[in-house]
C-alpha cells in the first residue's frame, strides 16, 4: 500500500512539472466543449400514451357462435407494424411535412429520419403504449405524434375490416364452388335413379337384391303350390260330374222343358249377378271375370240350341248345378293362379337376369351417395363458417371488441428534452480537468525525470551516494509564487467560467 502511494505521488509530481500544459489544454477542451453544447440545436420530444382495452363482455357471450380473435396478438402486431413506409407517407401528408420537399431524395431522407425518431413502445403495463417523437420544432413534433396516434387507432380498425372482408370473400368463393359441386352431385344421383328405375337399392319389399330374389323365389313356389291345389280341386269336380248319375235328370214333357228353361235362366241370372260384383272390383281381364263370361256364354248357347231344336234338355238336379258352379269357380281360380304363377315367374327371371348388374348398380349408387354426402357436409360446414365469420367480423370492427383510450394526449413541450446542457457542460468540465491532467502526465512520461533518490536507485540499479538540494534565491522564490498564483487563478477562472455558463442556461430555461 505504501509503495502504491509513493508511485501515485511520483506521478503527481511528474504531472505538476508540466502543469502549464494541463492548464492550456483544459481551457481548450472546456471552451470547445461549451461552444459545441451551445451550438447543439434544441430537440423537443412529444409523447402520447394510449391504452388498448381488450376485455369485452361479448367474448364469453359469443363463445361457440363466432371465432374469438386473439386481441392481444392483434394489438402486439399493430404496435410493431404501425411504423411502416405507407403509414409514414400518411404521417408526412397529415403533418404537412411535405411542403418543403422538392426531390424524391428529400422525401426518402425524411422517411428515414421519421423511422429513426418515431417510436412506439410498451409503457410497462399490459396494452399500454407510448408514442414518442423528437424534433427541432415543438409544433411539428406534436403534429407528427397526433398523426401517428390517429393512424394507430383508425388503421387498426381498417385492418380488421380488411381481414374480415377477405375471410368472407374467401368463404363465399368456396361456397360458390361447393354449391356447383352439390348441384352436380344431386343431378347425377337423380339421373342414375331414373336410368335404373326399379333396380335401385331399397326399392321393393325386400330392399336388398338377394333378399328380393329370395322373396321372389318363395312367392313363385307358393303360387305354383296354390296352382297345383286349384288344379287338383278342379279335376276332382270334373270327375264327380262325370260319374255322378244321380244329378242327371229324366226326359219329360212340355212342363219339364219349361222347368229346364227356368233352371238355365236362373243359373244365368246368378252368374250375371256374381259377374257384376266382380266387375266392381276387377277389370275385364281378371281371370275370374273371364271364366264367368265364358260360362255365361256357354249357358246362353245351350238355351239357344234348345230353342232351335224344340227338344227339352235333360233336366239337371240341384247337386249338378252346384257342381257346375263350383267347377266354374275352380276354373276361374285355376286361371287366376296361372296368371299369378306367370307374373311371379317373370319377376323371378328378371331378378335372375339382373344378378350381375344389380351389385354394380348398388356399388355405383353407394359411391354417388358417398360423394354427395361428403360435398353436402362440406357445404353445410362452409355455411356455418360463413355465418360465424360474419359475426366474428362484426365483433372485430365494433368498438365493443377492442377499445382505444388516449391516456395522455400529445402536448407542445415548453422546454427542450435534448440536449441536457447542464449535464453536458458538467461533463465538459470534467473532461477538461481530466484531459489537462492526462496531457501533463503523458508529457511527463515522454520526458521522464527523477523526483527522488529512491526512484533513481530503482531505475538505475546503482547505489546513490547522496543528493544535492536546490538553493532558491529570493527572486526565484517570488517568481515561483507568482507562477503558482497564476496557475490557481487559471484554475479558478475555469471554474468561474463553468459557473457562468451554467447560470446562463438556468436563466434561459426560467425565462422560457
Amino acid at each position: 500500500m505504501h509503495e502504491q502511494a509513493e508511485q501515485l505521488l511520483s506521478h503527481v509530481r511528474t504531472a505538476w512539472r508540466h502543469r502549464w500544459y494541463a492548464v492550456v489544454f483544459a481551457w481548450i477542451i472546456a471552451l470547445g466543449g461549451w461552444i459545441a453544447v451551445y451550438l447543439t440545436p434544441n430537440r423537443y420530444e412529444v409523447s402520447a400514451r394510449v391504452y388498448v382495452d381488450t376485455r369485452s363482455v361479448l367474448r364469453p357471450l359469443l363463445a361457440g357462435l363466432a371465432v374469438q380473435p386473439d386481441v392481444d396478438q392483434m394489438v402486439t402486431m399493430m404496435s410493431r407494424t404501425v411504423i411502416s413506409r405507407p403509414n409514414l407517407e400518411k404521417v408526412i401528408r397529415m403533418a404537412d411535412m411535405d411542403i418543403g420537399l422538392r426531390t424524391p431524395e428529400d422525401r426518402q431522407k425524411l422517411i428515414g429520419h421519421l423511422t429513426r425518431e418515431l417510436a412506439i413502445v410498451s409503457a410497462g403495463r399490459e396494452n399500454l403504449y407510448t408514442i414518442s417523437y423528437a424534433d427541432k420544432d415543438p409544433q411539428q413534433a406534436k403534429r407528427v405524434v397526433q398523426s401517428l396516434l390517429t393512424l394507430f387507432v383508425e388503421g387498426s380498425l381498417g385492418d380488421k375490416r380488411k381481414d374480415s372482408d377477405s375471410a368472407r370473400r374467401f368463404i363465399d368463393n368456396q361456397l360458390k364452388g361447393y354449391s356447383e359441386k352439390l348441384v352436380a352431385a344431386e343431378n347425377a344421383v337423380t339421373a342414375f335413379k331414373r336410368r335404373h328405375q326399379g333396380l335401385m337399392p331399397g326399392q321393393g319389399a325386400g330392399g336388398d337384391y338377394f333378399v328380393r330374389l329370395s322373396d321372389a323365389r318363395t312367392a313363385l313356389r307358393q303360387a305354383e303350390l296354390a296352382l297345383r291345389e286349384a288344379e287338383t280341386s278342379r279335376d276332382a269336380i270334373k270327375k264327380q260330374l262325370a260319374r255322378d248319375d244321380e244329378i242327371m235328370s229324366q226326359p219329360a214333357g212340355r212342363g219339364a222343358t219349361v222347368g229346364a228353361f227356368s233352371e238355365i235362366d236362373t243359373r244365368i241370372r246368378t252368374l250375371e249377378e256374381k259377374l257384376d260384383g266382380l266387375r266392381l272390383t276387377y277389370t275385364e281381364q281378371h281371370p275370374d271375370v273371364v271364366a264367368l263370361v265364358r260360362i255365361i256364354a256357354q249357358l246362353r248357347e245351350q238355351k239357344q240350341a234348345e230353342d232351335r231344336s224344340g227338344k227339352p234338355v235333360a233336366r239337371q238336379g240341384p247337386v249338378y248345378e252346384q257342381l257346375t258352379v263350383a267347377l266354374a269357380t275352380a276354373e276361374a281360380n285355376v286361371a287366376a293362379m296361372k296368371a299369378r304363377v306367370a307374373e311371379f315367374g317373370i319377376r323371378y327371371n328378371e331378378l335372375q337376369a339382373s344378378a350381375n348388374a344389380l351389385p354394380l348398380i348398388e356399388a355405383e349408387f353407394a359411391q354417388l351417395n358417398r360423394d354427395y354426402d361428403v360435398i353436402k357436409r362440406r357445404y353445410d360446414t362452409l355455411l356455418e363458417r360463413r355465418e360465424s365469420a360474419q359475426i366474428s367480423g362484426d365483433v372485430e370492427v365494433s368498438d365493443s371488441a377492442m377499445g382505444f383510450r388516449v391516456v395522455d394526449s400529445p402536448q407542445v413541450p415548453l422546454a427542450p428534452s435534448t440536449p441536457n446542457r447542464l449535464r453536458l457542460n458538467s461533463l465538459v468540465l470534467l473532461a477538461a480537468l481530466g484531459g489537462g491532467f492526462g496531457i501533463a502526465f503523458l508529457i511527463g512520461q515522454l520526458r521522464p525525470t527523477f523526483s527522488d533518490e529512491q526512484r533513481l536507485r530503482e531505475v538505475s540499479g546503482l547505489q546513490v551516494l547522496g543528493t544535492v538540494a536546490m538553493a532558491w534565491t529570493d527572486e526565484q522564490r517570488k517568481r515561483r509564487m507568482r507562477g503558482l498564483a497564476v496557475f490557481v487563478f487559471s484554475f479558478l477562472s475555469l471554474l468561474a467560467a463553468y459557473v457562468a455558463v451554467m447560470a446562463s442556461i438556468v436563466l434561459t430555461v426560467s425565462r422560457a
